[in-house]
Formats: C-alpha cells, sequence, structure tokens
C-alpha cells in the first residue's frame, strides 16, 4: 500500500478520538509503522503491545494494513530493541543497568530485579518464555546481556517468543476485524475504555512508585538505627 493510499484511506475505519488518532497513524504510516511502535514499546515498557497489536490487527481487516507484514515488521522491531537492552546488560552489567534504567521513572526497579530473579533462577529459556510476560517481556534481556548468553540463542529466543506474542495479538484482532460490522455502532465507546486503560496504567505506576519509595525509606531507617545500635554496644 502507497502513503497516498494510506493517508487517503485514514478516514474510513470508523474510530473517533484518541483511537481515531491512532488509527490515522497506522494506516499513515503503514505496515512498518507497527514495528515503529512496537520498537519504542520495547525500550519504554510502559506503552503496552497489548494495545497495539490488536488494534493493528483489526485494521488489517480493512484492507489498510497486511496481516503477514504486521507479524513481520512486529517481530523485527522486537529483536532489534531486545538486542539495545542485552548490549546496556552486556556493556555495563547487571547492577548499573538497573540503576540506569530504574532512575529515568519509566521502568519500575522491582520489575527489573524481578526479571533478574527469575532469570538467575531459571537460565536461558526465561528468554523465551518472557517474551510473553508483561512486566518482564523487555527487560529480560538485560539479565541475558549481563550473564553474557550466547547472541546466537538470545536472538533465536527472542524470535520464536516475540513471534509468537505478536501473532497471537494481532490474530486476536484481526478476528475482531472480521466482524467490523456488529462492532462498528459499538466504536464511539473504545475512547472511554482506553482513556480508562490509560488512567488506570498511571495510577499504578504512581502507586508503585510511592510504594518503592516507602520501602526505600524503611530500609534506609532500619539501617541508619542499625548503625547506631553498633556504635552504643
Amino acid at each position: 500500500m502507497s502513503p497516498a493510499t494510506a493517508i487517503a484511506n485514514t478516514a474510513d475505519h470508523g474510530f473517533t478520538g484518541l483511537t481515531g488518532f491512532a488509527a490515522d497513524i497506522l494506516t499513515a504510516l503503514g505496515d512498518i509503522g507497527v514495528g515503529i511502535l512496537v520498537f519504542i514499546e520495547v525500550l519504554i515498557p510502559p506503552i503496552p503491545s497489548e494495545v497495539i497489536l490488536p488494534f493493528a490487527g483489526y485494521l488489517s481487516q480493512s484492507g489498510d494494513l497486511q496481516l503477514g507484514w504486521l507479524i513481520f515488521w512486529s517481530t523485527l522491531a522486537s529483536w532489534v530493541g531486545a538486542l539495545l537492552l542485552y548490549a546496556l546488560g552486556r556493556a555495563i552489567g547487571m547492577e548499573r543497568a538497573v540503576r540506569l534504567l530504574a532512575a529515568t521513572r519509566l521502568v519500575s526497579r522491582s520489575d527489573l530485579e524481578r526479571g533478574a530473579n527469575w532469570f538467575a533462577r531459571s537460565g536461558g529459556w526465561t528468554v523465551l518464555v518472557g517474551r510473553m510476560v508483561p512486566g518482564v517481556r523487555s527487560l529480560i534481556s538485560i539479565p541475558a546481556g549481563a550473564s553474557r548468553m550466547g547472541l546466537v540463542r538470545f536472538s533465536a529466543y527472542t524470535i520464536i517468543g516475540s513471534g509468537a506474542w505478536n501473532a497471537m495479538l494481532i490474530g486476536v484482532g484481526a478476528a475482531l476485524g472480521t466482524q467490523h460490522e456488529r462492532l462498528e455502532h459499538y466504536l464511539g465507546y473504545l475512547d472511554y475504555a482506553v482513556y480508562t486503560a490509560i488512567a488506570v496504567a498511571l495510577l499504578v505506576l504512581v502507586l508503585r512508585r510511592v510504594r518503592e519509595a516507602r520501602s526505600l525509606r524503611s530500609r534506609s531507617s532500619k539501617a541508619d538505627a542499625a548503625a547506631v545500635d553498633g556504635m552504643a554496644d
């Protein structure tokens, strides 16, 4: 599909508001646009592929996007993004990578540590399974790099796991897209669902940051108390 055709078709999807804007972007960029969004999602995990990919699959049924290319570009983007995080872990080590990413406030330190502990307990196969686990999917690349897991094995697990996850989500959206006429009168309510999902995601992010800050202060207070007790002895 040419860019001119994509732009011409952006108003034909039936969406309005925020979802209409997202649909316009996807159809204007074409199949490779999904890859761009997934690449960003890998590096900024709070952006959920669980929303992006089914939506792209849904739009594929209008003829604006191609199902096979959606799976290809999303999986390629997942692999390239994972390679960057793998390289980060390999270059600076697990602890420094955790501190660096946690400082951005876009990634939860507890998620990073959870991925690292899971990898330490279960080994390299977690790269394959972890691609289908929200909250771990992107971050599992860092302990894999820090432990110097073989690049070929890492790539194979990433492509297989990400490809299966992406194909499933895109397929779900495509299946819904075949029922477009039945769902058309509900499309206006989709914006409310998206706004609610964004609000919930932001609330969860804030609550987790507050909980982590309290936990850090508690540990710091206990350490100070222990130091004072030690001096008193």
